[in-house]
């Protein structure tokens, strides 16, 4: 079971970007997947994380109103479309898959993705 996080780049105060998750997972409709960033000294942190239905979301305060995060399971694939970004958004973006319910916590993680660095800077 592989994810592949991307996406990530140097963008401006202001700006967008669309971090990408594919994962080469059997069944992929059976799992909810999470997106967690770290910023350097930091712990991970929750992001947003998608149920095997996209009618289950949630958000972390931080980052509600600005990000959003989708699936498409035709492609394996799960989105975080994050806009209005921030210089405290800067962190290194994980991905990550677990069996059947939505989690916000890194234990309950089964499966990572490697991590995309997003970096807000004028």
């Amino acid at each position: 079971v592989q994810l592949q996080a991307s996406g990530g780049g140097l963008v401006q105060p202001g700006g967008s970007l669309r971090l990408s998750c594919v994962a080469s997972i059997r069944a992929f409709t059976n799992y909810a997947v999470s997106w967690f960033r770290q910023a350097p000294g930091k712990e991970r942190e929750f992001v947003a994380a998608i149920g095997t239905s996209s009618g289950e979301i949630i958000y972390a305060d931080s980052v509600k109103g600005r990000f959003t995060i989708s699936r498409d399971n035709a492609k394996n694939t799960v989105y975080l479309q994050m806009n209005s970004l921030k210089p405290e958004d800067t962190a290194v973006y994980y991905c990550g898959a677990r069996l059947n319910v939505m989690t916000t916590l890194t234990k309950y993680i089964a499966y990572w993705g490697q991590g995309t660095l997003v970096t807000v800077s004028s």
